[in-house]
């Protein structure tokens, strides 16, 4: 311990996140990296979840899209959670379709009602020719 260059008072071993003569400061050097790579890869987070209920609406091909789009949107722009928990949840949840059967009981209804099919629009029973050939009308005309 009898170097001349060291203080009497120190140390034979400097830790290495000490700063070093030259003024580079490891320490600094890596700590400001890692600050950097986790800002950014929080910043990556957050933006890939506000785009969860977009990309579930997309994948599934859902009616509300657009209204899920701007549902993120909003909350990405006003920091609001109520938004991305409204989008999320019409995301996720398919609403019924209502509209499918009442078209179909309207049309069935609309076919029922008196008066809206003529003669020309009623569709001819469908007889067998076998059948056509053996009825009584057909052989009164035959013998008459």
């Amino acid at each position: 311990m009898n170097n001349p260059d060291l203080h009497h008072m120190a140390h034979g071993h400097v830790p290495g996140y000490l700063p070093g003569a030259d003024g580079s400061d490891p320490l600094f050097t890596v700590m400001a990296v890692f600050t950097i790579v986790l800002i950014m890869g929080i910043g990556a987070l957050y933006f890939t979840l506000h785009a969860l209920p977009e990309k579930m609406a997309h994948t599934d091909n859902h009616m509300q899209f657009q209204l899920i789009g701007i549902l993120s949107v909003m909350a990405l722009f006003t920091h609001n959670n109520l938004f991305w928990v409204a989008a999320i949840v019409i995301a996720a949840f398919r609403m019924p379709d209502f509209l499918t059967p009442i078209q179909s009981i309207a049309k069935s209804l609309k076919r029922l009602e008196p008066g809206t099919i003529g003669p020309a629009e009623m569709p001819a029973p469908a007889v067998p020719d076998a059948v056509a050939s053996h009825s009584p009308v057909s052989a009164q005309t035959e013998e008459g």
